[in-house]
């Protein structure tokens, strides 16, 4: 049967279709049949009680010239039969964790939200990694500058980020006894007033930055490899990283069984790993890509094995 499939995305008009996750899953959404909205940004809201979206029907198109056509906005009101798909980017600031809370209450008017919306709120992708320690590099997260400097001190080569980017922004590599890093900790910390991350630095990182995607806690045989390009260290493909794909190794499979039941009970149904060597390093839960890269690369349907599980939990499929 049928679904209406509301998405809660950056605006459309913007996006990279070659690299763009959710408009694999709204392909084939509409290849199944299903009825497309696409919610106008800024267009979650309450009345009288009721969480309502306003939308625009929506047709995409493979095509680079011209990948979708919105028809008038409406108002709907999300209800049982109805999916809406979660797929803003990071930064997960006040207005982000708004509208997950108006999704709550789309969730009790009874549709379905991928990814849980509580969920989106509970799993810092940094932090969320912490869960799992048996799986990730030594790591302290603080926002005492003096700890960190410590940590970078301790061991020689660290990574320091802030909790709340994406795409590798704000990332520093830095090695003890650096001059910079004083300011790079002011600057991360802002003084002292906000979080940051340290991990020791992963040298594998020249063999790329692994992204694994779990479906419902269980990973896709593919990982992609985001490789470091010239003088840069980042892998992220925004950071320029170069993408190659992977078949899983043990160890990732090991990674993926310690992390995917705890997503898959918590609502978590897609998800992507960040894997650097043998370690985990993030638990990406708000809108994580790579779904075009592998499928262009291994002739797989990621998004139709998603959706696959999606309507078997919505009594939709078979």
């Amino acid at each position: 049967m049928p679904l209406d499939v509301i998405v809660v995305m950056d605006p459309i008009g913007s996006i990279k279709i070659a690299k763009d996750s959710t408009f694999a899953m709204l392909l084939e959404a509409q290849r199944r049949g299903h009825r497309l909205h696409y919610v106008i940004p800024g267009g979650l809201s309450m009345h009288g009680g009721e969480a309502v979206a306003q939308v625009a029907p929506l047709t995409v198109r493979d095509d680079p010239a011209a990948w979708f056509e919105l028809g008038q906005p409406s108002h709907h009101t999300p209800r049982a039969g109805d999916l809406v798909l979660m797929r803003r980017d990071p930064p997960v600031d006040a207005g982000f964790i708004h509208d997950t809370l108006l999704l709550g209450s789309m969730q009790r008017q009874g549709a379905q939200v991928v990814n849980d919306p509580q969920g989106l709120r509970d799993f810092n992708e940094k932090l969320a990694a912490l869960e799992f320690p048996q799986c990730c590099p030594p790591t302290v997260v603080s926002r005492d500058a003096a700890a960190l400097k410590a940590f970078v001190g301790e061991h020689g080569d660290a990574v320091l980020k802030p909790l709340d980017g994406m795409g590798g922004r704000s990332i520093f590599r830095v090695r003890a006894g650096e001059p910079n890093v004083n300011v790079i900790l002011e600057t991360l910390t802002e003084g002292g007033r906000n979080l940051a991350m340290a991990q020791r630095y992963l040298p594998e990182i020249v063999d790329g930055d692994k992204r694994i995607l779990l479906i419902d806690g269980e990973p896709v045989d593919y990982c992609l490899a985001r490789i470091p390009q010239g003088d840069e260290f980042r892998g992220n493909l925004a950071a320029g990283g170069r993408g190659e794909g992977r078949p899983l190794s043990e160890r990732d499979r090991w990674i993926a069984a310690q992390v995917g039941p705890r997503m898959r009970e918590r609502g978590m149904r897609f998800v992507g790993l960040d894997v650097i060597g043998d370690y985990l390093t993030e638990v990406n839960v708000t809108s994580p890509t790579c779904i075009r890269e592998l499928d262009a690369q291994f002739g797989l349907n990621i998004a139709g094995q998603l959706f696959d599980a999606i309507e078997q939990g919505m009594g939709n499929g078979g």
